[in-house]
């Protein structure tokens, strides 16, 4: 049985024996990883998937990353939206491939990188911070993933406005999302989504109260 080989540039997901995981780039260079040692990611080239390799003392399986790999390895700079959390997100705002969706906060991109998924492979992603230092480091994340490409980012804050239109689906994952209600009513095409990602009940109970304000039809709460 022949089986697939690594090839440069991609991603793969290293397995030890105790089943923890870890996401190498193989474009890029000699690195001390924690966990794993110091490992040229370029060696990993050429060889077969479900292969198990040593690095140092330690056994590894080589595998692809699933979505949730992805997602469980991602390197956290700022808290992140939980894939239980963003499964909900897409399924309920039924977001799918082709979709243009707009994301405010982006974090450490793990949201971005379950959207990004979902809307491939024709479809775009942007997402909004007013933090620089968010967006260089979730698009680290988004490289190493190589899903990047489906992503453009904007140093913007979102209360401020929205600049695209006719969006699928807008979420906003920021402590006020009350304050870009109106402009998500305004880039949204007919029969879009709003979803907003709130820890308190006191800022679900506002964001609630402006959206009713608009012309958003089927307003629900989901409690995790």
């Amino acid at each position: 049985m022949s089986r697939e080989v690594v090839k440069k540039g991609e991603t793969v997901v290293l397995i030890d024996t105790s089943y923890r995981k870890y996401l190498v780039h193989t474009g890029g260079k000699t690195d001390k990883i924690k966990g794993v040692g110091v490992l040229d990611p370029t060696s990993l080239v050429g060889i077969s998937y479900g292969m198990q390799i040593e690095v140092g003392s330690k056994k590894f399986w080589v595998l692809k990353p699933s979505l949730m790999d992805k997602l469980q390895c991602l390197k956290r700079k700022a808290q992140i939206i939980l894939p239980r959390d963003a499964a909900q997100i897409i399924i309920n705002c039924a977001i799918e491939p082709g979709h243009k969706v707009l994301e405010a906060g982006i974090g450490s991109g793990a949201l971005t990188i379950a959207l990004a998924n979902a809307v491939a492979p024709d479809g775009r992603v942007v997402s909004y911070d007013k933090r620089e230092d968010f967006i260089k480091h979730a698009l680290k994340n988004l490289k190493t993933v190589k899903l990047d490409k489906y992503v453009e980012t904007k140093n913007r804050d979102v209360t401020l406005g929205i600049e695209e239109k006719e969006l699928d689906a807008i979420i906003l994952d920021i402590p006020n999302p009350w304050d870009a209600v109106g402009h998500a009513w305004n880039a949204l095409k007919t029969g879009g989504y709003l979803c907003t990602f709130s820890p308190l009940s006191s800022q679900v109970e506002k964001t609630v109260r402006e959206i009713k304000k608009h012309g958003y039809i089927e307003v629900k709460t989901i409690e995790n």
